[in-house]
């Protein structure tokens, strides 16, 4: 599977060029790419508190990218602002070229930054299914919960995508995070994260990259780097790694009988 990750700057709450920026990128990656892997809150930047900036699963942003998705051939994966009835979510989605969505909200909601505040929680992890590769969606601050990442048995899932808007003050953390769930699940990593300024004063570096789980890095992007590059990943060599050396039928399942 090739999976292409798309670092660019994120205009702070405009919807429609942001959509914009992603679809022209998008485009691009017909017959190069299996899935394109965006930025968390890729439609507006981390804007907590802008309820008017939320939309349905059925709104402008959702299906724009469906048409993306239909005319590229390429998969799409990412995070918006979502609305139902009175309640907003930052849902994580993978959009599949003429398919019904997939959907995952954020579990862990970053209090510090006040998304507590104006979100609720996701209950349930669900495990994106395409092509035959499954796919679990950690969204930013849920990356720090190794438990919700968990792989238990073994076979979960085949990769971690990653959507996030980490700032260049904790890009440290990020950077040890990534490589870390890699190796703890055996499983791939694929990361996404922007460049730029938001808003709020916070500095953006990127840092997106992807690893297998012997932490050979498939890709990466230097500070504030512009660009898309992609990352193919051979299941077979990752299933055959998992045969050789089982690790996680020695992991601690009782404590994770939550996922």
């Amino acid at each position: 599977m090739r999976i292409a990750v798309l670092q660019y700057p994120i205009a702070w709450g405009d919807v429609r060029e942001n959509v914009r920026r992603s679809v022209e990128r998008i485009s691009a990656l017909a017959g190069k790419a299996d899935v394109a892997l965006l930025p968390e809150m890729f439609s507006t930047g981390f804007c907590v508190d802008k309820p008017e900036l939320a939309e349905p699963v059925d709104g402008y942003t959702m299906r724009t990218l469906q048409q993306a998705a239909d005319e590229t051939g390429v998969a799409i994966a990412g995070t918006f602002i979502c609305r139902e009835a009175y309640t907003l979510y930052n849902r994580g989605f993978l959009i599949t070229p003429h398919a019904a969505p997939q959907f995952q909200d954020k579990h862990h909601l970053y209090a510090h930054g006040g998304e507590d505040k104006f979100f609720s929680p996701g209950i349930d992890r669900t495990v994106f299914t395409y092509r035959g590769v499954k796919m679990l969606m950690l969204i930013c601050y849920d990356l720090r919960f190794p438990i919700w990442a968990r792989n238990v048995s073994g076979h979960d899932y085949d990769i971690l995508l990653v959507c996030a808007n980490w700032p260049e003050v904790r890009i440290n953390y990020w950077d040890a995070l990534v490589a870390a769930r890699a190796v703890e699940n055996q499983c791939y990593i694929v990361a996404a994260n922007p460049v730029g300024d938001d808003g709020l004063g916070l500095h953006y570096n990127g840092h997106s990259s992807a690893y297998d789980t012997r932490l050979k890095e498939l890709l990466g992007f230097a500070d504030d780097e512009q660009g898309t590059r992609i990352a193919s990943l051979s299941l077979e060599a990752l299933r055959h790694f998992r045969e050789v050396l089982p690790l996680w039928r020695d992991a601690d399942k009782e404590l994770v009988k939550m996922v």
